[in-house]
């Protein structure tokens, strides 16, 4: 299991990459971040910027 920290104005979330299921433009130039079987989380950066954290992680 491979956990990356995603940074989001509430608070961080480490998340397990593999269970990213989509990312979609959010509110004021945050991402949504769709998880398999949760809600979607909101965090800072565009789309490309978390996708590359998710790689690199």
């Amino acid at each position: 299991m491979k956990f990356v920290l995603l940074e989001s104005r509430g608070g961080n979330y480490m998340v397990v990459a593999s269970n990213v299921a989509y990312l979609r433009v959010g509110e004021n130039g945050q991402t949504l971040v769709g998880m398999v079987g949760s809600q979607p989380l909101l965090v800072t950066g565009t789309p490309e910027s978390v996708a590359q954290k998710l790689l690199e992680g």
